[in-house]
């Protein structure tokens, strides 16, 4: 595991850097990275660590949605109230939709397996939109119209909904019938999420305060470890209530993170943000590497020019929704043009359940790993690339939150 960890790191790394040199973002080097180290070109990483993998790439997420909440500013998320809650809906809904429609012509399958696939695709990715938006935030590039934390916020619950559609329409493909109760989760599980975090991040800044009055100072870095840990427990709780209460973990952490940074002296929360940020340069080269290694060429050999120019299809009603999310706004064209492109990638939520409908046995399920596939290799690099290449033209400067 040490050999191919190593790898991971070092070859991550140095691609990542490769493309930083050709102006190209640096997860598109750490994607190839890992597609040519994983089990489908040289298969150079030990199975051991493809074993723990999602739980590296969930480790990873946890690190980035910390750094997120941190540097929130919820009083600008507040006066994007509505937008972001369509925003954590719509774009996915009007993807699954476009699948729903369009698939059975172009890909021949069942309106039904179009709904499965649609889940699939439908979740925009927070590893690839959330460090991006964290570092408009520090640099105040849209903060004055509220525009990376509204992308942050609905990024976060997107994913929520699209995991709940997910199980529903798999469970009516395997001729269930459609899970009602799964579906009134969906709020329930943000709400709680939201709420938990809440909690636990106002009582972890109580004990921080007291412990400093009490001239038994946390030093930061010890902060850092006790929020890390702290954040892992909310994920396992979401895991042990699962069956019994709906809690996303995620948006829990992301809400202890935004309660920390308000409750805590401005210092501590920006010194937090800072350590989580070096964390992430390894986090973030393990995370895109293994979500490389998970991807099959030969699966995206299979699906062919019908499936990109339905995943491209998909992407126009995706943007479509997000412009009517943004209606009523008083966000320029502009503005509203980088809202569209930040909501295009998808690579973590597509590599954790894309193979799912195939382990099942659906019909359906190589073709849906195979556009998940796609989904990826497309989407992660393009959404990037329009990220960067286009917030400083059509994003106003405004004050670092």
């Amino acid at each position: 595991m040490l050999t191919s960890l190593g790898l991971v790191l070092l070859l991550g790394l140095a691609a990542g850097g490769l493309c930083r040199r050709l102006h190209l973002p640096t997860m598109i080097g750490m994607l190839f990275t890992g597609m040519v180290l994983g089990p489908f070109v040289l298969d150079l990483l030990d199975p051991s660590i493809l074993g723990i993998s999602a739980d590296l790439r969930k480790i990873a997420l946890v690190i980035i949605l910390l750094k997120a909440g941190l540097s929130l500013n919820l009083a600008d998320l507040k006066k994007v109230g509505r937008p972001a809650l369509l925003m954590s809906c719509l774009p996915a809904l009007c993807e699954i939709g476009a699948f729903v429609l369009l698939a059975p012509t172009l890909l021949g399958v069942t309106r039904l397996e179009g709904a499965v696939m649609g889940a699939v695709l439908a979740a925009v990715s927070p590893a690839v939109v959330v460090p991006r938006m964290v570092k408009l935030m520090e640099t105040g590039r849209g903060t004055d119209q509220g525009i990376p934390q509204m992308i942050v916020a609905g990024a976060s619950c997107d994913d929520v909904l699209v995991i709940a559609l997910f199980s529903t329409f798999v469970s009516m493909a395997q001729g269930g019938s459609a899970d009602l109760a799964g579906l009134a989760d969906i709020p329930v599980s943000i709400l709680l999420g939201v709420l938990l975090g809440a909690v636990v991040g106002w009582l972890m800044a109580w004990s921080f305060e007291n412990a400093y009055t009490a001239q038994h100072m946390v030093r930061n870095s010890t902060k850092l470890v006790i929020v890390l840990g702290t954040a892992f427990l909310l994920l396992a709780i979401e895991d042990s209530l699962k069956g019994t209460v709906a809690v996303s973990g995620l948006l829990a952490v992301m809400s202890m993170a935004c309660v920390l940074k308000m409750r805590c002296p401005v210092s501590v929360g920006r010194r937090l943000s800072e350590k989580f940020g070096k964390l992430w340069i390894a986090a973030e080269v393990i995370l895109f590497v293994l979500v490389g290694a998970a991807v099959d060429l030969q699966y995206t050999l299979t699906a062919g020019l019908p499936a990109v120019a339905m995943i491209l299809l998909a992407l126009v009603f995706r943007s479509m929704g997000v412009v009517l999310c943004l209606v009523g706004t008083k966000l320029d064209r502009k503005e509203r043009l980088y809202c569209v492109l930040a909501y295009l990638p998808k690579a973590t939520v597509q590599a954790a359940i894309g193979s799912v409908p195939m382990a099942l046995g659906l019909p359906c399920g190589k073709l849906v790993l195979s556009v998940a596939v796609l989904g990826i290799l497309i989407t992660a690099p393009l959404g990037a690339i329009a990220m960067d290449a286009s917030c400083g033209k059509l994003l106003k400067p405004g004050q670092p939150c």
